[in-house]
């Protein structure tokens, strides 16, 4: 599969399928009341703990204004809370709270149980296992 034309179909064939995943994933994890970007910023807490808004803003890659407003919703439906930095009063931590972790782990799990589910449902033992090996490919492809 050296040629380029090949790996560009199998790249558009790749995003294809990996996009109506991540929808099947979403579906059966879905909340209302907490949007995409919301969960993108409880998720980055939960993986690098507590952060300043500033932070949090230069690593989702959005504008102060919005990380704001996106903490702001989250704070107010009890995801987050803000704290004050021991040592600098001035600077401002988000963190998860109790109910900010049990979300995510409770919407974790559905979207994992959804795949598992649909793996188990339309795939052969052998197409496991084919998929147990690619995605460890998978993994090494999206790593920087």
């Amino acid at each position: 599969m050296g040629d380029d034309r090949a790996l560009h179909e199998t790249a558009e064939e790749l995003h294809l399928a990996v996009s109506l995943l991540v929808r099947q994933m979403r579906a059966a994890s879905a909340s209302g009341e907490v949007t995409l970007s919301q969960t993108s910023v409880l998720k980055r807490l939960d993986r690098e703990g507590p952060m300043t808004a500033t932070d949090l803003a230069k690593a989702e890659r959005i504008r102060p204004q919005s990380v704001i407003a996106t903490v702001n919703a989250l704070q107010a439906g009890g995801y987050v809370e803000r704290a004050a930095d021991p040592t600098d009063g001035r600077r401002r931590y988000i963190a998860l709270t109790a109910r900010g972790r049990d979300f995510l782990r409770d919407r974790t799990a559905a979207g994992h149980g959804r795949l598992a589910a649909l793996m188990a449902e339309r795939l052969t033992g052998p197409e496991q296992r084919t998929i147990a090996e690619a995605a460890a490919l998978l993994r090494r492809l999206a790593e920087d």
